[in-house]
């Protein structure tokens, strides 16, 4: 994988990278490729798989902020 890859994953929103996760899943289940091109499609699926967790720890985050600040305002909405 190379870091133009990488760079562009990066710039992947959450379900982009999870659908291309899941075709790469798929890929990966029929087998059938060579062990350079299973290799290099497992590399991308750990970066697709990545770019996904960075996307629902910020959601996580933003959740645990907003409730927070509703605790800290005595739970009134």
């Amino acid at each position: 994988m190379t870091d133009s890859d990488l760079a562009e994953i990066e710039t992947f929103g959450y379900e982009r990278a999870r659908d291309e996760l899941i075709n790469v899943v798929k890929m990966l289940e029929q087998g059938g490729m060579d062990l350079d091109d299973s290799l290099a499609l497992w590399e991308r699926g750990e970066a697709l798989a990545n770019r996904c967790e960075e996307h629902l720890a910020g959601a996580r985050k933003r959740v645990e902020d907003a409730l927070s600040r509703r605790d800290a305002d005595g739970g009134q909405s």
